[in-house]
């Protein structure tokens, strides 16, 4: 009797820990998944460092293990923005580097021999797993169902707008920052839901993570005082949410303000101030029901209404005040620009130059998101039909994710995420009402109505009765049809992010390949072969001057000083390479002398038709300087009388006279027959008569000439009976022995 009794219990325990152990074996076998996606560019090429801003990292990453944390923490790099020198230590987010110098030494003391390029290369891939993992857990807390979950960490571990930072080498802040921002977002659901002081812990905690490795932890302050804000609006403040939000807020400050790069901003800052005010506001909503539970209804009505005018008022003024006093920092220029897309281009020319900082293409929302598009505005209904806390949060975070995704190619990263969420939800949905529902009894089927009598009256009573049995969802042909589209849709989602991943995102900017006409892949290695060439023919003090996009792969391939990088901190050092890199020699050169430049480094695809080159970024360089110097650089003498940006026989002398045309197009007439040399990737002639340099010589040409590297020539050879090489050579002297007399101050912003 009593083992019959118990049998039940015993396979329902049976059938929960099964169900549990397959649930683990398909969240490890998803996280296998991500990994093995973003190795295409090992496999393809090799085990190599990405893009420009890894190099930095990967320079960093080495120093912090060579030298350790401390030395790390206080280094000043004086190979970069040569002659100021930059305090490493104190301008970066050094989160990246310690987890990787942890990882290498947990597995060095556990005796794997293992170099510290390939935990770089590979950090990003294995992160991804972990984002997985944490997709799973923020979806489990908005929906009961487990396979929304499930499919919430499929679609992230493959999506493409997610492996765009994530693939093997993508060793940007990006790769471990994507999950930390899923993972704080899921802590931050669970304290709200238990109100728990610890859960609210762990959730400062991973923030604090956060701000370390990302700059867009700003998002995420913003975004969970929105969420209390919007609470309390609706009325739904409870001491759930008044322990989780406070917890959060003074733990989660507390341990920001301990990155150098971070400091006091986040009281200091107006990108912060939402976090404070509602801190505050919730001090206040938590007074207030307090003191409603001691005065009468109408008493307090009137203390609350004077009291949130009042505390409003001084609020107000105090906030305006510190702005004004300084003390509180003004909205930045990066702000406004996520406002106003045109407000960098005319302000900040600098942002506005990167690629990742424009605005989004409608197509790149279905490259890189694909047919989860279409579900995610369906899992947002779905958060609408009950709209509980959690799901409050899913609807803000929509909103203001597309919102700025639309702004910046490179907020599509946030984007991602809560896109997911929101389509695994909507999967689910589907799923559950076609698979999970059982059919209902003779007795639970609802009597026809008189139209549909009337319809099916020719019917004979057993098509009838089987009609009314099998009607909808409940029949075999509509589960059938419905689980097939979803399977075939899903697998065509595959489908493209494995194409978009193996092509689109998974080849080094360092390492360009081609086809042969005979399908096989072609390596061009111009790049290495350059900074190779500068790491063995040059003096180890040898300064380099290129555009400020190079600047992060010289000082980590070549190992020599350059004058700009992508730190891009100091705007008027920068707008000097690019009034160098416009003017005439003789502008230029005084320039590179005062900067003690050996060799210029540029970009020149013309040859072989890659349009990533210089002269296409030359416009950007014309901006930024004409905005320091505005008298001196114009962009519009590079322009055309029909206001054409050419480079043929109609250029215009502005263009033809410059430095960076010169140095693109010099000796390059040289590989056509005479008077039909052309630039491929402008598509245009070039006249017949190449440029002449004077102030500089070619020192190295690469195989498939992309980089392109000349030497500062002497004042000797420049020749000193020229007239500008002899007033340079007398103010050059002068600043030499103002130089010994004492230190001189550069103008930096």
């Amino acid at each position: 009797m009593a083992h019959g009794l118990l049998e039940p219990i015993f396979d329902g325990e049976k059938t929960r820990n099964a169900r549990t152990v397959l649930r683990v074996i398909i969240l490890l076998t998803i996280a296998a998944a991500a990994v093995s996606s973003r190795l295409f560019s090992v496999i393809r090429f090799e085990s190599i460092i990405h893009e420009f801003d890894p190099w930095f990292n990967f320079r960093a990453t080495k120093y912090l293990v060579q030298n350790g944390f401390y030395s790390f923490w206080d280094w000043f790099d004086d190979r970069t923005w040569h002659p100021l020198g930059r305090v490493t230590g104190g301008t970066l987010y050094p989160g990246l580097m310690v987890t990787s110098g942890i990882i290498y030494h947990l597995l060095r003391f556990l005796t794997f021999p293992v170099d510290i390029r390939n935990i770089c290369v590979l950090l990003a891939p294995g992160f991804s797993g972990l984002t997985a993992l944490a997709t799973y857990l923020f979806t489990a807390e908005m929906t009961p169902s487990p396979s929304a979950g499930l499919l919430a960490a499929a679609f992230m571990g493959i999506t493409p707008g997610y492996i765009s930072r994530s693939v093997a080498g993508s060793y940007d802040n990006e790769a471990i920052a994507i999950f930390l921002l899923v993972f704080t977002f899921y802590l931050w659901i669970k304290s709200l839901k238990d109100g728990s002081v610890m859960w609210g812990a762990l959730t400062a905690l991973f923030y604090g993570y956060m701000v370390s490795a990302w700059g867009g932890y700003v998002f995420i302050t913003n975004l969970l005082p929105l969420h209390a804000f919007v609470l309390i609006c609706m009325g739904r403040f409870s001491p759930r949410l008044y322990v989780s939000y406070t917890t959060w807020y003074a733990l989660g400050t507390l341990a920001s303000m301990q990155i150098p790069f971070v400091g006091f901003l986040p009281v200091r800052s107006s990108e912060h101030m939402a976090a404070l005010g509602v801190f505050g506001l919730l001090q206040i909503v938590a007074f207030v029901e307090f003191i409603r539970q001691e005065l009468p209804s109408k008493q307090f009505q009137t203390l609350l209404r004077s009291l949130v005018l009042l505390i409003f008022l001084v609020s107000l003024a105090g906030l305006v005040m510190l702005t004004l006093s300084g003390v509180i920092a003004p909205w930045t220029g990066r702000f406004y620009s996520l406002w106003d897309t045109g407000y960098a281009k005319i302000h900040i020319p600098i942002i506005a130059s990167v690629s990742e900082h424009q605005p989004t293409a409608w197509p790149a929302f279905f490259f890189d998101l694909n047919l989860l598009i279409w579900l995610f505005p369906a899992g947002i209904y779905l958060c609408f039909q009950t709209l509980r806390d959690e799901h409050v949060f899913i609807v803000i975070y929509a909103v203001l994710a597309s919102y700025f995704a639309g702004v910046m190619v490179r907020l599509m990263l946030t984007l991602t995420p809560i896109v997911c969420v929101a389509a695994a939800m909507a999967i689910s949905q589907i799923l559950d009402i076609y698979l999970v529902a059982d059919k209902p009894t003779q007795a639970e089927v609802p009597k026809e109505s008189t139209e549909s009598s009337k319809a099916t009256a020719f019917l004979p009573e057993q098509l009838r009765s089987t009609r009314r049995q099998f009607v909808g969802i409940y029949s075999f042909a509509s589960k059938f049809s419905i689980t097939g589209s979803i399977i075939v849709y899903l697998l065509i989602f595959v489908a493209h992010c494995t194409w978009v991943t193996s092509n689109a995102y998974s080849s080094p900017s360092v390492v360009l390949a081609s086809r042969l006409p005979d399908g096989s892949q072609h390596i061009i290695d111009d790049y290495r072969e350059a900074y190779y060439w500068l790491r063995q023919n040059t003096p180890d003090n040898a300064k380099i001057m290129s555009w400020w996009d190079y600047g992060y792969q010289i000082g980590g391939m070549a190992d020599r000083p350059t004058l700009v990088d992508n730190n891009t901190w100091n705007n008027t050092h920068i707008a000097t390479v690019g009034k160098a890199m416009s003017s005439r020699e003789e502008v230029s050169y005084p320039i590179m002398r005062q900067h003690e430049v050996d060799y210029v480094l540029v970009v020149f695809g013309g040859l072989l038709g890659y349009s990533g080159d210089d002269i296409n970024k030359f416009l950007w360089m014309v901006r930024i300087a004409e905005g320091i110097w505005p008298d001196e650089v114009r962009e519009r003498d590079f322009f055309t009388a029909r206001g054409e940006y050419r480079v043929d026989d109609e250029a215009t002398p502005a263009m033809k006279n410059s430095l960076m045309y010169k140095m693109s197009y010099y000796n390059y007439n040289s590989l056509f027959p005479a008077g039909q040399a052309q630039d491929r990737v402008r598509g245009v002639r070039l006249p017949a008569e190449g440029p002449q340099l004077s102030t500089i010589e070619e020192a190295f040409t690469s195989e498939n000439w992309i980089i392109r590297i000349y030497k500062v020539k002497d004042l000797d050879n420049f020749g000193r009976d020229h007239a500008s090489a002899v007033a340079f050579d007398k103010g050059h002297k002068k600043k030499r022995s103002a130089k010994r007399r004492g230190p001189r101050v550069l103008r930096t912003e």
